[in-house]
């Protein structure tokens, strides 16, 4: 588990292809002098196993699943990727709860100077905005933002100077591919409210709404 709240930069140094997934090295003399093999990483949102340490580096190996559903197979060497250590129960929680499993993968579509912040825009799959609502949370290649405004298609972000210069979003150009995880709230909200739901419906009865259900929870039905 993560907060979303990024530790520092790496710059990927290797990323080799082995069978169907990757060996994956990333540069990063000052992140996680604390770690030891077998620790969780996030590394662009993806959580990764750390198996092994090497002049300054870590290595992580990347399954077939994991490239075909995230951005990492797109790494080069040299990629600059955004990086954090998994959360201790201790720790404050500044971000939100972020698991490191990548619900899809969206493209950056806008970014525009706007005062203090700037404004970032991302097309997201219908899976991703499914829990997309303003105001909430959202991991952009696994930095917690909160949603400013939605569309049927997408998603706008107002960032702060500190967040762009401590991440890679600074960087990417317009069109860049970015893993989102949405909040995982929202899933669990959901999956119980269907759950709710579809026997009512298979029974004949009248479609209920979250409304209804919210009441009846409140009556302690």
């Amino acid at each position: 588990m993560f907060t979303g709240l990024i530790e520092c930069e790496g710059v990927v140094t290797r990323a080799e292809r082995v069978g169907g997934g990757m060996r994956l090295e990333v540069y990063a003399p000052e992140f996680g002098r604390d770690m030891a093999i077998g620790d969780s990483v996030a590394v662009d949102g993806v959580c990764l196993t750390i198996v092994k340490f090497i002049r300054g580096a870590f290595l992580a190996d990347v399954s077939g699943e994991t490239l075909d559903r995230t951005t990492l197979g797109l790494l080069v060497q040299g990629s600059k990727v955004n990086l954090e250590r998994a959360l201790r129960l201790s720790d404050r929680l500044g971000g939100h709860l972020v698991t490191g499993h990548v619900d899809g993968i969206g493209r950056l579509e806008l970014r525009q100077p706007a005062g203090g912040y700037t404004v970032y825009q991302f097309g997201a799959p219908p899976q991703v905005m499914e829990y997309v609502v303003e105001k909430g949370s959202i991991a952009v290649d696994g930095i917690s933002l909160t949603v400013a405004r939605t569309s049927d298609r997408g998603f706008t972000v107002a960032v702060v100077p500190q967040t762009e210069r401590a991440t890679t979003l600074k960087d990417k150009p317009i069109g860049a591919s970015v893993n989102l995880e949405a909040d995982v709230l929202g899933k669990y909200v959901k999956r119980f409210v269907t759950a709710y739901l579809e026997p009512q419906e298979a029974a004949g009865q009248p479609r209920k709404t979250l409304g209804d259900l919210l009441r009846e929870l409140a009556d302690g039905r």
